[in-house]
């Protein structure tokens, strides 16, 4: 089944080449560009991951190291910054989840009873990887794996709820939604907690399954992407754009910068949040970095599906 992308108004290789990056032997056109007086990343050798065309891309904020792979999405950097998790298609269409040890280059594919399991999330300290996973009953579910590839659960695997793009709102607590509620599991796959979108932020929101919901490190904001009905030339689908919800004043503030179609958001732990977007006429996206408060910086000049390590 190919990637998913449903609506609803709230109310190949398995073993992958490494190619490193140097300002002496790569393109300038093939290189992305990342702005070297942004927000300092991290203070470890990768900060930083990507999707670049048909490679995604384990970078240092200054560009000087990077790693790529061919034929691989949905990359993933580890909180440490020493591991990544991406998805890789067979020439069936079959999806699996596979980990790049960034230091020794090893690779390694996920131990799950699966044949269509992608876009893995890592927890706060890098313990375990969720990822969305379709079951033999036709169901969206959310995997659950240790990062040392034992323990593969499904989470709340007995009910027919679908359940998309997960997040980690602790290391034991994990987020999805169906497109209506907003569930956290904890670690051994029980719902805890189930709460309406739409009462949540409101009913002018289009919410998709690709959409992603993130508490930050406090609980007191929720940080989440999403479309509203307007109308906007040259663009498929609703415009999207990042939002904070502020759980106290119930006060919503959007920090993406207007006339900008947000495709991905994800946000650290330890708050900062990565999104790739584009402008008019969108046939280019790049990657911002902003803190809470909205203070946004581009950091790659041509890219999408970010993710960060911690600092």
């Amino acid at each position: 089944m190919t990637k998913f992308n449903v609506f609803l108004a709230s109310g190949i290789i398995p073993c992958l080449a490494f190619l490193m990056a140097c300002n002496s032997n790569t393109k300038p056109e093939e290189k992305p560009i990342v702005a070297t007086d942004s927000v300092s990343i991290i203070n470890k050798k990768f900060g930083l991951a990507f999707q670049n065309g048909d490679k995604i891309v384990a970078s240092s904020i200054d560009t000087l190291k990077q790693i790529s792979f061919g034929g691989a999405t949905d990359p993933a950097i580890s909180p440490d910054g020493k591991k990544m998790a991406y998805t890789v298609i067979d020439s069936a269409k079959h999806r699996t989840i596979w980990v790049a040890d960034l230091e020794n280059k090893s690779q390694l594919q996920l131990k799950v009873n699966s044949d269509n399991y992608y876009q893995a999330m890592w927890s706060p300290r890098g313990d375990k990887i969720a990822f969305n996973i379709f079951t033999p009953a036709n169901v969206w579910k959310i995997g659950l794996i240790n990062a040392d590839n034992t323990g593969f659960i499904i989470l709340s695997n007995t009910t027919k709820i679908n359940a998309y793009s997960p997040t980690w709102k602790s290391e034991s607590e994990i987020l999805a939604h169906d497109l209506s509620n907003l569930y956290t599991f904890d670690s051994s796959g029980k719902i805890i907690k189930t709460e309406s979108i739409a009462k949540l932020i409101g009913a002018d929101y289009l919410i998709s399954s690709s959409n992603r919901f993130f508490y930050t490190r406090d609980g007191k904001k929720l940080v989440f992407n999403a479309g509203t009905n307007e109308k906007i030339d040259g663009l498929e689908g609703p415009m999207e754009a990042v939002y904070i919800l502020d759980l106290t004043t119930k006060k919503i503030e959007k920090i993406s910068p207007n006339g900008m179609n947000v495709t991905y958001i994800f946000l650290t732990a330890d708050d900062r949040i990565f999104y790739s977007g584009g402008e008019k006429p969108f046939t280019k996206r790049m990657i911002y970095i902003s803190d809470l408060a909205g203070k946004i910086k581009k950091i790659v000049d041509h890219g999408d599906n970010p993710s960060g390590a911690l600092q």
